[in-house]
Formats: structure tokens, sequence, C-alpha cells
């Protein structure tokens, strides 16, 4: 009898043979068991290509994303994308890009036929959009195909076609083309039912056709796009002109962002540039183990909403990562995390982000659709990105204003006519005080009734030097409704809340008290308590006892994953230990190295000042709310209260004059 073989790895059919037969002692198998062995084969091709292509190809956008993509490898300059029914009748992209030969536009439609990488080492390191070379031969697969491509420099003008249904070549013949490449793709998933009935309707795969080119148009406004839609122009978007300087390439994207989402949003140019040290193992030396090899730049440029310009989905967040659209949550928490008290809650801002970074320090070849990425240093990054927004939104609130003209028509004196009513911008200088409500003639009515009471007294010290932030003279008109300041400038009207303005007041100068301090007061508990928290978590708060000392919070080590918790800042009141020590975490990780003593109890102290701030029926005296109007000045985010809501909103001559209107 022949020994018994059992085998629980999934071995080729002649692996299998081969062992049995070494078993058997090198004799031949019987013919009904080598038969019986046939459990185990490989693929057909077209089979391959097909279950690749229900990773790669998941609906309509993402052929359109694959085609795009190699026609941005090819350099193209002007991509037209055209579509029908979602897509499902006809998807055509033509492009002007180098385009290929015949023998090159027959070895695209092999797998893992690719010009973007040579060698393995080159996957630590992608350049490209596209790299894999499974595209083109998984859409063959699944629809009727045809490719017409022009080499560039061909100067016979004679270019190459070739049709392909369901991954097969049915013709191969020359054709006239203009250059470059276009493929159309007809009848998706004409032979996978299944896949096919699972499409959406119609609109729904053109609106993620769409959100997709807006990503790729933001992207690369050097290049220039076409998207029609059931032979209906969506939109034509000539190429920006970009030169090599950092101020052209952001202009371009808002060129491109007011073109694709209309004018009149304000948003707030980005452009800011950070380190962080990277090191390397030493294998050959495994006591000396990571050794600090240099350090990586990371540029983060692009816009962002300015406060108060917000949405209440993610849909206008447009992250890139070396010019890719990506998707990281992390990343999506440090943006939020850069606006802070300048967000309302449940909104989120509207950015076009590009972060540019050593591709060897991001892998992108961790998921089919290529659109989630990892990052080596990822908490780096995000503290970085953070960083970026926090300072463009100071920037924002301290730079000088713009001179804005006076709408057409007849001029509106909004400021007295007399010079000696008004300070210059000369006058005031680049250190002094924003010019105040008493620097300038005040209009008030006469019946406004005065404050019983008194405004609370100040929190802290002076804020210092005033941020110049409303350089502009504003005149005093009055009160309505007991709440909202009615103010002028030369831009138009101005309208306050004097409860958010007070609000974002108090907050501030309880800040910069406890920031002056060095660290959070700290109060001990009567009970201390002990809490074990996952591997995870428990190295990471290992590593931050120092920081969590000046917070104010005393924890110490009490086991491998256990941890004494013994002391708290007087603010914070904690009901379950554990999920406080977890929500600690969180927002220690979100906020990096940079955290204030004031992140732990936000909440508390934000409820706090807004029970102390004045109410909306408190009528306030002239000098009160002059008061009021300077403190905001100082304030480093005077544009939004600690809960994001806005303090301070402006509706200029040009929004005056189409209110009456006085033009379209």
């Amino acid at each position: 009898m022949p020994p018994r073989w059992g085998c629980g790895w999934a071995w080729s059919t002649a692996t299998c043979q081969s062992r049995l037969k070494n078993a058997w002692g090198g004799q031949e198998l019987p013919v009904e068991w080598r038969r019986s062995m046939g459990s185990v084969r490989l693929l057909p091709e077209i089979v391959a290509n097909q279950i690749a292509a229900g990773e790669v190809v998941e609906r309509p956008a993402s052929v359109v994303k694959e085609l795009v993509e190699n026609a941005l490898d090819a350099g193209a300059t002007r991509i037209s994308v055209e579509i029908q029914a979602g897509g499902r009748s006809l998807i055509r992209v033509a492009d002007n890009g180098s385009g290929m030969n015949r023998d090159d536009a027959l070895l695209c439609l092999e797998r893992h036929a690719t010009s973007k990488i040579q060698v393995a080492e080159d996957l630590a390191s992608i350049a490209t959009m596209g790299f894999r070379g499974e595209a083109i031969p998984s859409i063959a697969s699944v629809s009727r195909m045809a490719l017409t491509t022009l080499a560039s420099g061909n100067e016979t003008g004679e270019g190459t076609r070739i049709d392909i249904h369901a991954g097969k070549i049915r013709a191969v013949e020359s054709a006239g083309h203009a250059g470059g490449t276009t493929i159309e793709v007809r009848s998706l998933f004409y032979n996978l039912p299944a896949r096919r009935k699972f499409l959406r309707t119609p609109e729904t795969e053109r609106s993620h056709i769409q959100h997709y080119l807006t990503l790729v148009a933001l992207a690369n406004p050097a290049v220039g796009f076409i998207f029609n839609n059931d032979q209906r122009k969506v939109w034509e978007l000539p190429l920006c002109r970009v030169d090599d300087t950092p101020a052209s390439h952001i202009s371009a994207v808002r060129e491109r962002m007011a073109a694709l989402h209309g004018e009149g949003i304000s948003l707030l140019d980005v452009d800011s540039s950070g380190d962080y040290r990277v090191a390397k193992a030493i294998p050959d030396d495994p006591e000396i183990g990571m050794q600090w090899d240099g350090q990586t730049t990371v540029r983060t440029w692009g816009l962002i909403g300015a406060p108060g310009v917000s949405r209440s989905t993610r849909a206008n967040q447009h992250l890139f990562v070396n010019r890719r659209p990506i998707e990281n949550r992390s990343l999506n928490r440090a943006l939020i995390e850069g606006y802070h008290t300048a967000l309302m809650k449940g909104q989120f801002p509207l950015c076009c982000l590009f972060i540019e970074i050593d591709p060897a320090e991001v892998d992108v070849n961790i998921h089919p659709a290529k659109r989630e990425v990892k990052f080596h240093h990822e908490r780096d990054v995000r503290r970085l990105l953070t960083q970026a927004v926090q300072e463009t939104l100071l920037a924002f609130h301290s730079r000088k204003p713009a001179s804005v003209s006076k709408p057409a028509g007849e001029p509106v004196d909004v400021m007295p006519s007399s010079p000696s009513d008004v300070p210059t911008q000369q006058e005031l200088g680049d250190e002094a005080p924003t010019a105040a409500l008493g620097q300038v003639q005040p209009i008030v009515a006469q019946d406004v009734p005065t404050r019983a009471t008194p405004l609370p007294a100040p929190l802290g010290q002076s804020l210092g030097a005033p941020v110049p932030l409303l350089r502009v003279p504003l005149r005093l008109v009055g009160v309505v409704g007991k709440l909202y300041v009615v103010l002028e400038s030369d831009k138009g009207l101005v309208l306050l809340d004097q409860h958010a303005a007070h609000e974002r007041v108090l907050y501030e100068q309880m800040l910069r008290r406890m920031e002056s301090e060095g660290s959070a007061a700290s109060q001990k508990l009567l009970l201390p308590e002990t809490v074990e928290l996952p591997p995870r978590e428990a190295r990471f708060l290992s590593g931050t006892m120092e920081t969590l000392n000046r917070l104010g919070v005393g924890l110490s080590e009490f086991g491998e994953r256990t941890f004494l918790l013994d002391a708290l800042p007087p603010f914070v009141k904690v009901e379950d230990s554990r999920k406080f020590i977890l929500e600690l975490v969180d927002k220690l990780q979100a906020a990096g190295e940079g955290v204030n003593v004031l992140r732990l109890g936000e909440d508390v102290i934000i409820k706090t000042v807004c029970r102390h701030a004045v109410k909306a029926n408190d009528s306030l005296r002239e000098e009160e709310l002059q008061n009021l109007v300077d403190d905001l000045r100082c304030c480093e985010m005077p544009y939004t209260c600690p809960h994001g809501r806005p303090t301070i909103i402006e509706m200029n001559y040009l929004e005056l004059e189409k209110k009456f209107g006085r033009i379209q």
C-alpha cells in the first residue's frame, strides 16, 4: 500500500504530484491518482483579468480614474472625457499625451505591463499616478474597448487602432489620429451581469465621475479638462498658466476653484513648510537599533476657507499628497484641529490642500483604488498640517486689509470728511494700536438705555499689543435688538454680536493667563482610580507623562498596562475615568506637541465664559461698546466665538448695491 499523504497547503497540482511520487519511492503515480488531482489549477487569463477587474473597476468612475491617470502620466495638457448613460453605454477619454507605437499599444493590454516602475525597489518611492499595469487589461476584460493612439514624434501620422471585446483582441489596424491616445469603453460589465446589476442610476454614476474629475482638475490646473455628459457639455476648464513660483501655483488653484465652485467664497492662501527627523534601522548592529538619518521636509500649500466659511459635510474637503487625491481620517482630524475654536461644532471647513513629501515617506500601494495612503511618520505629517492651518488663520487675522474700491455709481462718504477725524494708516504705524471707536466721531442714538450693571471684571491681565486686524476706522451707528452693534467702515456695513464677541475676549484672556503660568493647576483626588488601557494607548501614555503633568493630570504607571489617576485640573469633572483617559489620548494625538494647558477642560471653560459674557438683552453704554471692540481687536481669533459662531460679519457696498437693485 502506498503511504498516506496529508497536505494542508494549497500546493499546485504539479507540486502535489511530485511530493506523492517521492513518497511512492520515485515511481510514477497511478493514472487514476493523477486524474483526481485537478482541484487546484491555474486560472485562464481572461478569468484572472475579470477577477482583477472586480477590484480595480468598481464602477464607471473607476474606469475614468484609471484612464485619466494614464493620460496625466503620459504628459497630457488637454484631456476630454465623454460619458453616456452614466458611463454604462460609453466612456471616452481622449488626451494629447505622448501616445504609443503599435508594439507598446499591444503590450499595454497584457497584465502588469507598465512603463512606470522597473524593479521592486521603485515601489518605495512612487511618483506617478499609475504603476501596477492592471487597469487597461482589467477594463478590456469587462467591456467592448477600442484603443486609438499615435506616438509623439511619428511623422507619418499613422496611428494604431485596437478593438478588444471581453479581453480578446478582435482587430488591429492602422488609423489616423491627432496625437496622443483615445480610449472608448462601451457596454461596461456586459459580460458580468451580476456586477452590472449593482450599478446605480445614471445620475448617481455621473455624479461619482464628476466628483473625481473635480478632484483631478484641482490637482492639475496646468491641464485643460472637458467633460461631456449625454452629448451635453458640463464644463470646459482651460489650462491655467503656472510658473515655478509658489504664488503662481496657489493662484492657479484659486482660479480652478472659482471655475468649479463659483466666485464669492472667502478662501485663504496656505503656504507652510516644516521638517521632521527620519530614522533608519542598522541591521548589521542590532545594539544600535534605530539611528537618525536626517530630516524630511513637508510642504503644505493651497487654500482653506476663512473663519465662518464651512459646510455640513466633508464634500468640499480636498486633500492631495504629491498631487494624488487621497482619503485619510487622520489628516481630516488634523485639519479640524487646526481650526479649533474657529469652527462650529458639526461643521467642516472648505479646503484644497496639497501636501508635498518625499515619495519614499508615503506608501500608496495599500489599496487597489490608490485613494488610501500610509505615511511612515503619520504623527509628524499630521502635526505639520495642523500647524499650517493655524499659522494661516493667525496670519489672516493679523494681516493688513487690502484696499477696496467703492462700487460704480455715486460714491458714498462713510467716514467723516475732516481728515483730523480719522487717523491715517501712516499715522497709526505698524506698531500702533488699531483705531478704536473713540477715535472716530460716534453716532449713537440718545435713547439707548444705560446698562444697569457693569461688564464682568477681566479674568486676567491685558492681552498685550493688539493684533492689526481692523486697521480701518470704524464708526458706531447704534445697536439693534439689544444684541447687534451696527458699525460703519470704509467697506460698508459691519455687524457685531456683542455676546459672541465678549465670549471670545473672555476665553482668550483665560487662555493667556493659564499659558503664562506654564502649567495647569492640579487638585488631588480623594480616591485615586486605576485604569487599564489597550496596549497601543498604554504605550502612548507612557511616553507623554511630562505633557500630562503640565496639563495638571496626575497619572502614573501602575503595572504593564495599568495607570493610577490621582489628580486632575480643578475645572475638569470626570465621571468615567477610563473614558476620560481614552479621550485624552485622542486629544493629545490630534493636537500633537502643541497642545495647550486649557485643552482638557476646554468645554467647561467655554461654558463658563458663555455664562459670564454679556447677554442678548444687556444694553451697553457707548464706552463699554468701545472697550469691547478694542478687546476684540486684541484677540488672536477675533472672528469667531469659542463655539465657532461668527462674532462679526460685513456687508460691503457691492452687496448693498445688489440688494437695492442699483447693480446686477
